[in-house]
C-alpha cells in the first residue's frame, strides 16, 4: 500500500512522504494527514528497543516501505550524535506521577526532538525527489520552535531558515538563544505582533501568488519547520511509546495497563502526537490538555466551540500565548472521520467569522478521550512551589500548567489511572519565575538562572551556560503587515 497525505481541507491531491515533508502545508490551506490506516504496533516487540530503533519503528510507520535504513540513518543522526542526554528523553517518579523530561537536547526544550531529525528528513526528501532548487524554511515561533528549528537547519546545504518571533512575546532566555545564533543561513526577524499574527502570515505565505511567482523566478520554494509540516508531527508520536515502555520496562506498570498523559498544548501537536500513539497501540485513558490563561483550547474541549474573538494575554508561560492552534484542524478531522468538506466549511467559518463550533456528535467522541483546564499565572508560580516542596522537583512555567490542570483533574473525578506529565521545557529557560515562585524574590534573568541553581542544584543544561555573554548576531525588527514583503525580499536575494 502506498502511504500518501491528503489535506484536511480536501482541495490538493494527496502526496507521497517526501513531498509531503518538502511542501510542508496543503496548498488549499489545510494540514496535511496521512489517507491511510494507522499501523497497530506490538509492544512487546518494541520493549527493549533503544531510542534510534523505537523511533526507526514508529517513523517508519509512515514512510514508503524501502525507507527503513534511511529513516534509521535519520534517528541516528538526531538522537545519537550527543545532542541528547544519554536514554534522550528520561522519565522520572515525582509525588504520584510521572514527568517525562522532553527538554534534554541542544535547545533545552521538547521541540528539539523533533527539530533535530526534521532536517534530516528535509535532506532525505530533496535527494529522493531529484530536487535542486534552494529550500527556503519558514518558521513563526512563541519561542521554543524557532530556536530548535535553528539549530536543526543551520549550515544545512541547500536550504536557509528564516524565523519570526515577537519581540514582546517570548521568554529574554529564548530571544537571547534565537539572536546569538550563528549559522551562514539563518535569519532572525522580530515583529512587532504576536505569535498568531507571525504564524497566520507564515500560513498566507504557502498559498501567495505573488510569492510562488517570485519562488519560480528564483528557483526556490518554501517549507516550513512549524508543526504544520507533517515531519515536525511524525518524531513527537515516539516519545509516548517510549514513555510508556519505559514504565514497563521498569516494573512501574504492567504491559496492557493504562495510563493518561498531561500536556501543556499551546499549538496541539505535541498532544495530537499522543493521540496518534495511542491509535498505534499505546494504552492511553485520557488526554489531559493543559493552557494558561489564553484558554482556547480549555473552552474548545468544553464547549466544542472555537471562539477567537477574546483577548489576547501575555503570560509567564509564553509558549502557551496563542489563539490559532494549528494541529487542532487535524484532529478535527480525524473526529469528523476525514470528512473534509466539514473541516472545510468549519475553518472557513473560522477565517471570516472568527469562530467555529463542531457538532454534538463530535465534540462527544472528543471529550471521550480528551478533557481540558487552564491555570492562571498565579497558580502557575504556586504550582511550582507546591511540587518542589513536596517532590523536591522543579517545573518550568508550561509543565507547572499542566502539573496544577493535572491535579484539579484528579480532584474532580477521582482517576487513579498512573498519568505521564510532559516537561516542555527546562526550568532555566523561564528562571526569572521558577526562582521568584521558589522564593518570592525578584531578580533579573541571568540572576535568576545563577541563584536557581543555588537554590535547587539542579544543573543548568549546556545549551544555556554562558548565554549571557554570547554577540548578539541578528537585531532586524519588522511591522507585522510587512512579513510577506520581507519573505519576498529574501527570495529575491537568493
Amino acid at each position: 500500500m502506498e502511504k500518501l497525505y491528503k489535506s484536511t481541507r480536501g482541495h490538493q491531491q494527496p502526496l507521497d512522504f517526501y513531498t509531503s515533508i518538502l511542501q510542508g502545508i496543503a496548498n488549499d490551506g489545510g494540514l496535511l494527514v496521512p489517507a491511510f490506516p494507522f499501523e497497530k504496533k506490538d509492544l512487546n516487540a518494541l520493549l527493549d528497543l533503544n531510542y534510534v530503533d523505537l523511533a526507526t519503528e514508529v517513523i517508519g510507520s509512515f514512510v514508503p516501505e524501502d525507507a527503513k535504513e534511511d529513516i534509521r540513518r535519520c534517528a541516528q543522526g538526531a538522537y545519537d550524535s550527543g545532542l541528547f542526554k544519554e536514554g534522550v528523553v528520561p522519565v522520572v517518579k515525582a509525588g504520584n506521577e510521572y514527568v517525562m523530561e522532553l527538554f534534554q537536547g541542544p535547545t533545552a526544550a521538547f521541540k528539539d526532538l523533533a527539530l533535530s531529525i526534521l532536517p534530516r528528513f528535509m535532506t532525505l526528501s530533496l535527494k529522493k525527489k531529484g530536487e535542486n532548487r534552494e529550500v527556503m524554511i519558514l518558521a513563526a515561533t512563541s519561542g521554543d520552535t524557532g530556536k530548535a528549528a535553528l539549530e536543526g537547519f543551520k549550515d544545512v546545504e541547500g536550504t536557509c531558515i528564516k524565523v519570526f518571533y515577537p519581540i514582546d512575546g517570548v521568554s529574554a532566555i529564548q530571544k537571547q538563544q534565537m539572536v546569538t545564533t550563528t549559522g551562514s543561513n539563518v535569519e532572525i526577524i522580530g515583529i512587532e505582533g504576536n505569535f498568531d499574527d507571525a504564524q497566520t502570515a507564515v500560513k498566507k505565505a504557502f498559498g501567495s501568488a505573488e510569492l510562488k511567482a517570485l519562488c519560480d523566478q528564483h528557483d526556490v520554494f518554501l517549507s516550513s519547520a512549524n508543526s504544520i509540516n507533517i515531519g515536525r508531527l511524525i518524531p513527537q508520536i515516539v516519545y509516548y511509546f517510549h514513555a510508556y515502555l519505559s514504565l514497563v520496562k521498569r516494573g512501574d506498570l504492567k504491559m496492557g495497563d493504562e495510563v493518561n498523559f498531561t500536556v501543556p498544548s499551546g499549538n496541539f501537536g505535541d498532544c495530537l502526537a499522543g493521540w496518534i500513539a495511542k491509535n498505534m497501540g499505546v494504552p492511553v485513558h485520557k488526554f489531559i490538555v493543559a493552557s494558561n490563561k489564553n484558554k482556547i483550547l480549555t473552552d474548545f474541549f468544553t464547549t466544542g466551540v472555537y471562539d477567537t474573538h477574546r483577548e489576547f494575554y501575555k503570560t509567564n508561560a509564553p509558549a502557551m500565548d496563542i489563539l490559532v492552534s494549528s494541529n487542532l484542524e487535524r484532529l478535527v478531522w480525524f473526529m469528523v472521520d476525514g470528512d473534509s468538506e466539514k473541516v472545510d466549511a468549519f475553518y472557513n467559518q473560522l477565517n471570516t467569522s472568527g469562530e467555529y463550533k463542531v457538532d454534538a456528535d463530535t465534540l462527544a467522541r472528543i471529550q471521550k478521550e480528551f478533557t481540558a483546564g487552564y491555570q492562571s499565572e498565579e497558580e502557575v508560580l504556586a504550582n511550582i512551589k507546591d511540587c518542589y516542596e513536596k517532590n523536591h522537583y522543579v517545573l518550568d512555567t508550561h509543565t507547572a500548567c499542566g502539573y496544577g490542570v493535572y491535579q484539579n483533574y484528579v480532584k474532580e473525578t477521582g482517576d487513579t489511572t498512573p498519568n505521564i506529565l510532559l516537561s516542555t521545557a527546562s526550568p532555566y529557560k523561564f528562571p526569572e519565575s521558577v526562582y521568584e515562585a521558589l522564593t518570592g524574590e525578584k531578580v533579573d534573568v541571568y540572576t535568576a538562572i545563577e541563584k536557581l541553581h543555588a537554590f535547587t542544584g539542579v544543573e543548568i543544561p549546556y545549551p544555556l551556560k554562558g548565554i549571557k555573554d554570547r554577540e548578539i548576531l541578528h537585531k532586524g525588527v519588522i511591522k507585522r503587515d510587512d512579513i510577506l514583503k520581507t519573505i519576498g525580499d529574501r527570495i529575491k536575494e537568493l
